[in-house]
């Protein structure tokens, strides 16, 4: 897992323009709450938090006024159609702590011979891990599965410390039989029957 220093801001202007001062000095207005404690509202390094973010469940060691908090993303919102970050909700965590979050779910190996299809019913699952341990992702096995096989959550091998925020029968993948195309040509070169 991932661990990114980053200096952030308090911040006492609030609303739009306020929000677009502190983009205009390539910053990132944010939220960070948990633990019973007040919200504060930040401003972080725009570049290192866009960087900070690529990776998934990344733990944030912000440097607050001479302060160290451990945080993870909540809520990322990001401009339509430039893709720029415009707001952060941070949730505030502690070594040894278990948080809920999800995690990507890849998957590994041949299916059987045939036409067949992997449907990810559940692109993340849900789990509950250590704050300072969450994995990124978990790798599935579907060599040799054919239509009607699918895997549930139980069978996702997790790793240590990390267990299941979702019912264990739930299904994460299932693999489907192609469905044939229908004849391109059909109805062409003819008149069609009503004629």
């Amino acid at each position: 897992m991932a661990d990114v220093r980053l200096a952030a801001e308090t911040r006492n202007e609030f609303g739009k323009g306020a929000a677009r001062r502190i983009r205009r000095e390539n910053k990132v207005p944010g939220v960070l709450y948990g633990h019973g404690a007040d919200p504060v509202h930040i401003k972080l390094p725009g570049h290192e938090l866009q960087l900070a973010l690529r990776t998934p469940n990344v733990l944030l060691s912000l440097d607050i006024e001479g302060k160290t908090n451990l945080a993870i993303p909540k809520a990322v919102q990001r401009d339509a159609i430039k893709g720029f970050l415009e707001h952060v909700d941070l949730l505030l965590v502690r070594s040894g702590e278990k948080v809920n979050v999800e995690i990507y779910v890849h998957t590994e190996g041949d299916l059987a011979p045939g036409a067949y299809l992997v449907e990810h019913v559940l692109n993340a699952l849900p789990v509950e891990a250590e704050a300072t341990h969450i994995p990124e992702s978990v790798t599935v096995s579907i060599e040799g599965l054919a239509a009607g096989d699918s895997i549930l959550a139980k069978d996702v091998p997790l790793p240590e410390g990390t267990t299941l925020a979702i019912d264990e029968d739930a299904v994460v993948l299932q693999v489907l039989a192609a469905q044939a195309e229908e004849a391109a040509g059909e109805g062409e070169g003819g008149e069609s029957a009503e004629a």
